[in-house]
């Protein structure tokens, strides 16, 4: 295990933002883990695990220890129940499980991330969220430097939300993921898109791969890769607003898409939120809104992260202003 010094980050979030951290390594195991923690140079730096780099924004360099979790490997332990090493590519397993007969998370396809971080904030689309499949995960506590297992109930899961986001966020290191997965080839085709695209294709009687497919084919017509365009996927959470703001919403847009929750409460897309205040397509410099999809914060270039965070901000306060209701951000602010 190397150790590296004022090292650059560009290649570790998928913003594609060149900030640079003081100290970076790379760890493949628990026990590299265990050791690079007790260097006693850094025990009293701060620290940034980092997975996939999908879900967050670095606003500066790093004044501390940044550690990527590579943890590989995948295991099927019998009776639909697969166990991925943290530091696998999240679409990468999907794959894995449709090439091995596996179905449940074909909805979860070309997800941007690793393993390690789905758990975190509960990673859902298409009518399908992480945890649907999920059995458990283990995790390693920082300050103890205990492994912990922790089910679907400890865990918290909310709306791209979980313990780990919240009153536990920095305190653990996922190592681990188990989901419990299926060979039936039962399929999930309730989100109106999917079945759009199965029906342009005839088909039918949808297998899981098929699914994929729709989802990718979904995915890739209106979000930007990262690889071409700097992006973290969705920026903001789809709010849930009291059903009294939503008719007031309603009163002026008449046909303003939305998801009742409850006979109180109804979820509205952020991207139409967006859209509607005019950001959709802005472009200021080197960074601004996809032109496509109004959820997605873009870095064309050579982007400061905080500018894209001041753009958030604004984004926030004009939705605030002209509809009466607060996004928020889906994606971890790192300054």
């Amino acid at each position: 295990m190397r150790i590296f010094e004022n090292y650059s980050l560009k290649s570790y979030n998928t913003f594609g933002l060149d900030c640079k951290a003081d100290f970076f390594a790379i760890v493949q195991s628990t026990s590299e883990l265990r050791k690079i923690l007790a260097e006693p140079e850094f025990l009293t730096l701060p620290k940034l695990f980092l997975g996939g780099g999908s879900n967050i924004l670095l606003c500066a360099d790093y004044k501390g220890l940044v550690i990527h979790v590579a943890l590989e490997g995948i295991a099927d332990l019998g009776n639909g129940l697969i166990k991925a090493q943290a530091g696998e590519n999240w679409n990468e397993f999907v794959m894995w499980t449709l090439n091995h007969g596996y179905n449940g998370i074909e909805n979860l396809s070309l997800i941007p991330g690793n393993v390690g971080t789905a758990p975190m904030q509960n990673i859902g689309a298409y009518g399908v969220e992480l945890k649907d499949v999920f059995v458990e995960l283990e995790a390693f506590h920082i300050e103890s430097e205990e492994i912990h297992v922790f089910d679907k109930a400890t865990c918290e899961f909310g709306y791209r939300e979980s313990l780990f986001k919240n009153k536990c966020k920095g305190e653990y290191v996922i190592l681990s993921v188990t989901l419990q997965l299926s060979k039936e080839g039962l399929v999930n085709t309730t989100y109106g898109a999917i079945k759009e695209v199965l029906n342009e294709k005839h088909i039918t009687e949808p297998s899981p791969k098929n699914v994929s497919d729709a989802v990718i084919s979904i995915r890739q017509s209106k979000l930007p890769d990262p690889k071409e365009i700097g992006n973290s996927g969705s920026f903001f959470k789809n709010p849930v607003i009291l059903r009294s703001t939503f008719e007031k919403i309603q009163k002026e847009y008449p046909n303003v898409p939305c998801y009742p929750l409850n006979d109180r409460e109804v979820k509205i897309p952020a991207g139409w939120l967006i859209e509607k205040a005019g950001w959709k397509g802005k472009r200021i410099d080197d960074y601004g809104v996809h032109e496509k999809q109004a959820l997605v914060l873009v870095n064309y270039d050579n982007a400061k992260g905080e500018d894209i965070y001041k753009l958030a901000l604004d984004i926030q306060t004009s939705i605030k202003k002209k509809f009466d209701v607060h996004l928020h951000m889906e994606v971890n602010i790192i300054k």
